[in-house]
């Protein structure tokens, strides 16, 4: 049970974890409120209705006018510092309400670019969560539990059924199948017999496995996943947004204007007229709906947008480096090749195979019975099963002995007769002690991969596209000679994953498109990450967007709404300052009075705004392959 004391502390710590901007705005919208309730519906008096809003000022404005300050202070010229400056103007033109909606823009923005910056503390958040607390250890005295900081190497460990196994070890007891793709990208479960090595993080199957630890917990896989991430975290550069380049040399324009036409007319309303044409609605609002439409638009196509900025760059990236198992690939595998021995046909060693894999749980069962049901084959009844640690699957089929097995189960002398090891899984079947055929097992690209690969250069303008994976060479190689990519990198961990996109971004924006563990701090170090299909709570938080339908359309689709909000927001965004660039001149010329410049501002944000709103309309065709 929570106890009221300790459900208030939580309650506390979650509002201590919200920036002091998002109080700032919501007291800002709040009061904006209900000044215009006061003064339109109820017609309060002129200083009934105008308190709310020098409490925002007071508030909320003074302490973002102090930190802009700074930043002035600092030589780093923004949209927001010319905001800063439109909230003094305001208040020195008694345009309170103006004032307080420039507030309301400046914390919102503020609180939003803050909550992106708390994404890679929610991964590793996620990653502490995932890993178990406690290990089952087996002494002498039996088994107990115990916190992972007392594991030491050579200890005894048990994993129960569906657990995540605790550290890096060895199976001394025990037979099963893990769940390894998380942090390998392999996309088969692996078979687990005395002997084999286990990887700390990986999804144990339904039998539980003794194994005994080779590495500490602070030593193993996942715990090095999670530095990594870390690490990839804090080495990420921060990239400035549209709006603050545009803001940097329209802001010192803007000031220089007005101080002109100060200046040239002795008329210190002349400076204040400049000011309020100048406010930079169309950054700070303009820019700011049309990424809310890309948003919208993308939730409407099942992408859900985790950090807006990305939005603003994925269409200029110049290099696609993708993972393959899950994101290129169904990520199960298919039985995709029999080679049979002279005397035996595909379709009888296949029914025979199917037949008896009907009764087993390795992991290419299914496959095999998948590939048998494709061709219509009836299947044979089976008599005395057995899957013996050591021999493989073992059984009678319309009289016949059937033995499906590995090559490491057999003895040396057998395997002189066998053809070649050659890319992916592997069994072989054998009939009546005589051997019949090796399948041969890969996990298939989408239907779309090619197409999507093959237009990625004409369409998108992407220079490189590459494959990075944590599968062995000769699957990687043969699966991107299918799919038509060149450049290829097989049996890479997480930790070289992360040195390949660091190194590509340096050269040019980097996309990467993952759906695994090990993806995770590869996608923290890309200039922008999408996370593929229905992928773990760690790497949708890693991720920049999440595609949620299985899908390469949709991520193509998301390169098309990001160019279609970057082109749309930056019309608002130019064309808005334009017209205000007229109107400050006219206002440093005379010719446009402070009451009179600010209608103007308002018709120009009108149209930037209504410019914007047009990202979110929905269009038909969202992709070009």
């Amino acid at each position: 049970m929570v106890s009221a004391s300790d459900a208030a502390g939580a309650k506390l710590s979650v509002l201590a974890s919200y920036p002091k901007e998002t109080y700032i705005a919501s007291l800002a919208g709040l009061s904006i409120l209900v000044s215009l309730v006061l003064r339109y519906a109820i017609h309060a008096q002129p200083i009934a209705w105008s308190i709310p809003l020098w409490l925002t000022l007071a508030v909320g404005g003074l302490p973002l006018l102090a930190d802009l300050a700074r930043r002035a202070a600092a030589r780093e010229f923004g949209s927001d510092l010319l905001a800063g400056l439109s909230v003094v103007t305001a208040i020195l033109l008694g345009e309170y309400l103006v004032g307080a909606i420039v507030v309301l823009m400046l914390s919102g923005g503020a609180a939003l670019e803050q909550y992106a910056g708390r994404r890679a503390s929610a991964v590793l958040d996620a990653l502490a969560r995932r890993m178990p607390h406690i290990a089952h250890r087996k002494t002498d005295a039996g088994i107990a539990d115990v916190g992972l900081d007392a594991i030491a190497i050579g200890d005894t460990l048990v994993v129960l059924p569906h657990e995540l196994c605790p550290v890096d070890g060895v199976v001394v007891a025990g037979h099963g199948v893990m769940d390894e793709s998380y942090l390998t990208g392999e996309p088969f479960q692996i078979s687990k017999t005395p002997g084999s090595e286990v990887l700390s993080g990986a999804v144990n199957g339904e039998s539980a496995v003794t194994i005994v630890a080779s590495k500490l917990p602070v030593d193993s896989r996942y715990a090095r996943i999670m530095q990594v991430m870390r690490a990839s975290e804090q080495s990420r550069p921060r990239m400035r947004r549209v709006a603050d380049r545009l803001g940097a040399w329209y802001t010192p324009l803007a000031v220089a204007v007005a101080l002109a036409g100060w200046l040239w007319s002795g008329d210190p309303n002349r400076f204040l007229a400049v000011m309020v044409i100048a406010t930079p609605c169309p950054l700070l609002i303009a820019i700011p709906v049309a990424v809310i439409g890309g948003i919208s638009l993308s939730a409407r196509r099942g992408i859900i947008i985790k950090n807006p900025a990305m939005l603003e760059r994925i269409d200029s990236c110049r290099t696609i480096i993708f993972d393959k198992t899950g994101t290129l690939t169904y990520g199960k595998p298919a039985l995709t090749g029999i080679q049979c021995a002279p005397g035996f046909s595909d379709e009888e060693v296949l029914r025979a195979a199917a037949s008896l894999e009907t009764y087993s749980r390795h992991p290419l069962a299914g496959a095999i019975v998948k590939a048998a049901r494709d061709r219509n084959l009836a299947l044979e009844d089976v008599s005395l099963v057995s899957e013996k640690p050591g021999e493989g699957l073992r059984g009678q089929v319309d009289s016949k002995t059937i033995q499906i097995t590995g090559r490491q189960k057999l003895a040396d002398s057998a395997l002189t007769a066998l053809p070649a090891v050659g890319a992916g899984l592997e069994c072989l079947v054998f009939i009546d002690n005589v051997y019949a055929a090796t399948f041969r097992f890969h996990d298939e690209p989408r239907t779309e991969t090619h197409s999507f690969v093959r237009h990625l250069k004409p369409r998108h303008r992407v220079h490189r596209v590459m494959l990075v994976s944590g599968d062995r060479e000769s699957e990687v190689r043969y699966f991107a000679g299918k799919i038509g990519i060149a450049e290829v990198h097989s049996g890479r961990s997480p930790e070289e994953k992360v040195e390949i996109v660091r190194d590509e971004t340096r050269r040019a924006r980097t996309l990467f498109v993952g759906d695994g563990i090990n993806d995770a701090p590869a996608m923290q170090t890309a200039t922008v990450s999408v996370a593929f299909g229905q992928a773990n709570d760690i790497t949708t938080e890693a991720a920049d967007a999440v595609v949620l339908e299985p899908s390469l359309n949709k991520v193509d689709e998301l390169i098309h709404i990001g160019r279609r909000m970057r082109r749309i927001a930056l019309q608002s965004a130019v064309g808005g300052m334009a017209l205000s660039i007229l109107g400050m001149l006219a206002a440093a010329s005379g010719y446009l009075q402070p009451v009179t410049g600010a209608v103007a501002q308002e018709i120009i944000d009108l149209a930037a705004v209504l410019n914007a709103v047009r990202v979110s309309l929905p269009f038909d065709d969202l992709t070009d392959f």
